[in-house]
């Protein structure tokens, strides 16, 4: 079975030289944009390619209001100060995460709270959030709070899954109910909907990431959306240094952030944009191939759940166990061909031990079992 996946990724890509997971395509006006900001001399962190951008982003998603950040870890820090999160503070998120998710919990000084995932989605199960809740928590003074620490849980971040959403209404509503503010990593998810939705549209604020690897990539680069106006106009602020605008004096008025995307990569995400659903189209022809050949070989593709079109970021199987996972692993990647396990718990960390957390099993299962495959656009 490993040979023969070797050598079906080798046709898909048609070589046999070495076959990374997942590499950017710059097939559009990359090189014309570039040129023109550089001709421009405004390269930095004003210029048009900034604004312009801001603008194209949210329409394409849905969104009122989106605001450029130097990468999505930036995004998704400034999101959850804008979501009310303070020091002490607690933050449900999945154990089944890239690192980033609880590193922008943690730049806060608040702490994180590690919950189940769904089997289908890999993303933060509602049943999971909503059991949590009702064994740990109250409602008091219109806040949710965690009776075994005292503490007030602030937020909560479900992240989409190698572009794959998860149940973001139900966790919308679950939110609602309990008080807290819903944030959206949809770091992986740029074209993927849920119920027609735009992912990072569902809660107050949602962030994304422009990651070297990422669907469009502009080396790096984040986005922040919401349809709050007041929301917008403070996350302009704080990433900008929280300079008040004057044309030569230096007043900050406030604890800010230099975040601000430069124009530079700006004008490589205008580009990038452009080429948007031709890069979609792509991808899920090479999900539909992956999946005829892997059901052949009784292996779960993972793929879209019920009522989700899924960008497949990131296409994924599940093994049978993790020695097997080990096995292909070993062979796919000494044969040229790039792939890699799903992201070890976020609660196994040195750094997140201490973090409370449910029984995991669905996010155990997964950890073990979950392997990535090359997924980059074909020319």
């Amino acid at each position: 079975m490993f040979r023969d996946t070797v050598n079906f990724i080798q046709n898909l890509y048609t070589t046999k030289e070495f076959i990374p997971l997942h590499e950017p395509r710059f097939n559009g006006n990359e090189k014309a944009y570039l040129n023109e900001c550089i001709d421009s001399t405004f390269v930095s962190s004003v210029g048009k390619f900034v604004d312009r951008f801001e603008v194209e982003f949210a329409r394409t998603v849905g969104a009122k209001y989106a605001v450029a950040t130097v990468n999505g870890t930036a995004a998704l820090h400034i999101s959850l100060i804008l979501a009310g999160v303070e020091r002490e503070d607690e933050v449900i998120t999945q154990a089944l995460t890239f690192i980033a998710t609880a590193n922008a919990i943690s730049y806060i000084g608040a702490k994180p709270v590690f919950l189940d995932v769904d089997l289908d989605t890999m993303g933060l199960s509602p049943k999971a959030v909503r059991d949590f809740l009702e064994k740990n928590c109250v409602v008091t003074d219109g806040k949710c709070i965690n009776r075994s620490t005292g503490r007030t849980i602030k937020a909560c971040v479900p992240m989409h899954t190698f572009g794959h959403p998860c149940r973001i209404d139900e966790l919308n509503k679950i939110c609602d109910e309990w008080h807290i503010a819903l944030v959206e990593d949809a770091a992986e998810s740029l074209g993927s909907y849920y119920k027609e939705n735009h992912t990072g549209t569902f809660g107050r604020v949602g962030a994304f990431s422009f990651n070297g690897n990422k669907i469009i990539t502009s080396g790096g680069g984040g986005v922040i959306v919401t349809d709050d106006e007041a929301l917008a106009k403070r996350a302009k602020h704080i990433t900008t240094t929280a300079k008040v605008p004057h044309k030569w004096e230096y007043v900050h008025d406030a604890i800010g952030y230099n975040y601000r995307l430069p124009n530079l990569n700006a004008a490589l995400l205008c580009a990038q944009l452009e080429q948007l659903e031709g890069f979609l189209e792509n991808k899920r022809m090479l999900a539909a191939e992956y999946k005829q050949f892997f059901t052949a070989q009784n292996i779960r593709f993972v793929e879209e759940s019920e009522h989700s079109r899924s960008n497949y970021w990131l296409n994924a199987i599940l093994l049978d166990d993790v020695r097997m996972r080990d096995e292909f692993l070993e062979y796919t990647n000494s044969n040229r061909v790039m792939t890699r396990p799903i992201w070890a718990l976020m609660n196994k960390l040195e750094m997140f031990k201490a973090c409370q957390h449910d029984v995991l099993s669905n996010a155990l299962f997964l950890e073990e079992r979950v392997v990535n495959i090359p997924s980059s656009v074909r020319l």
